[in-house]
């Protein structure tokens, strides 16, 4: 089938850019002595899951416990889940996977360590638990370094549960600060007399800089497999790197400087970027997405010479791709303009 063929909207996955993208990060992070831990909240495809690891990367991240069965399920072993996991019936979900595959996961309280502790008991098979750090970010984490060891120590009390290291998402633009930060607990946690097995970094902005947080032992980069134009503004490639593209269909002209598409809310999403719009129409990249309704995108065409007609395809870069991904069903793998292959999203709406 012609790309030009599907229903629209439609997402259009260009092979060829995901290899490119793929092998570029793990060429950078094999060169830097850092272990690729995609997170694959991004794609939600166990397909692309398992071929980062067979490019090298050691194994993959999942935000929650629904994609990780999902991961688990299609056959991929090693999963790391950074997230405060909490609630008996996650608990005991998160207990059958690790009955099943290398598991870890973090905690940045007392109590969620507390219900880790209650959960997994067996000393022969414990849990790793990592100790989520605030470096700056202002989302979760522990607060201080005197935090850290604390939590730690209680983590290590926990005959089920062994302390495996430190886990963070840090702030775009400041990784020497992440590095001291973390070098901080590290030397806090000796001092108390515990080792750090491993120190997760994350985030694909500043990626390739990654190396600079000199203490990290693995990175967690997700959106980079696509990229999007946030990812473009923050200078993480170009849009001709971008491999996720919507198809949407010019459904009404109302004015010669307005166009409707059949794409809003409910397929681009709604996140803004650091540029104007809500995506990149890459048939024309003058014209504007300048509002959404749910299922109706306005595009301004003011500043575009040329203008398209109605009934007209555009292929569409969003601002974020990853709730993008998480909105459709399938997605459509693509060789030039012709579609090579459907695949469903197998881990879309696992949200716990």
């Amino acid at each position: 089938m012609r790309i030009l063929d599907l229903e629209t909207p439609a997402v259009v996955i260009d092979r060829a850019k995901v290899d490119a993208n793929l092998v570029r990060a793990q060429t950078y992070a094999d060169a830097n002595g850092l272990k690729l831990r995609p997170h694959i909240k991004t794609h939600k495809l166990p397909m692309f899951a398992k071929l980062q690891c067979e490019l090298g990367a050691v194994g993959i991240t999942c935000q929650k416990v629904g994609e990780a069965e999902v991961m688990a399920d299609a056959g991929l072993t090693d999963i790391f889940i950074p997230y405060n996991i909490l609630g008996s019936g996650k608990l005991e979900r998160l207990s059958a996977l690790h009955r099943r595959i290398r598991l870890s996961v973090t905690a940045d309280s007392a109590v969620t360590v507390a219900g880790y502790a209650d959960r997994f008991t067996d000393p022969e098979n414990p849990l790793p638990v990592l100790v989520e750090c605030d470096t700056g970010m202002g989302r979760c984490g522990v607060q201080t370094a005197d935090e850290v060891v604390a939590l730690a120590q209680k983590i290590e009390a926990a005959p089920g549960l062994r302390f495996e290291g430190l886990m963070t998402y840090p702030p775009r633009g400041r990784l020497e600060a992440v590095s001291q930060w973390l070098h901080g607990a590290i030397a806090a946690l000796k001092e108390s007399g515990l080792g750090v097995n491993t120190v997760s970094n994350g985030g694909s902005p500043d990626f390739y800089g990654a190396a600079a947080v000199k203490c990290a032992t693995e990175h967690r980069p997700g959106t980079y497999i696509y990229s999007d134009r946030t990812q473009v503004a923050f200078g993480h490639g170009a849009l001709e790197d971008c491999a996720f593209t919507v198809l949407a269909t010019v459904v009404s002209r109302p004015t010669e400087n307005r166009a409707v598409i059949d794409a809003g809310s409910k397929t681009l999403a709604a996140d803004i970027a650091p540029v104007p719009g809500h995506g990149h129409i890459v048939e024309y990249p003058d014209a504007v997405i300048a509002t959404l309704s749910e299922e109706h995108g306005i595009v301004d065409l003011s500043g575009s010479t040329k203008k398209p007609g109605i009934g007209e395809k555009v292929r569409i870069v969003p601002n974020h791709v990853c709730p993008v991904s998480n909105l459709f069903d399938a997605v459509h793998l693509a060789d030039g303009g012709t579609v090579t292959e459907t695949v469903p999203v197998a881990a879309r709406g696992r949200l716990t």
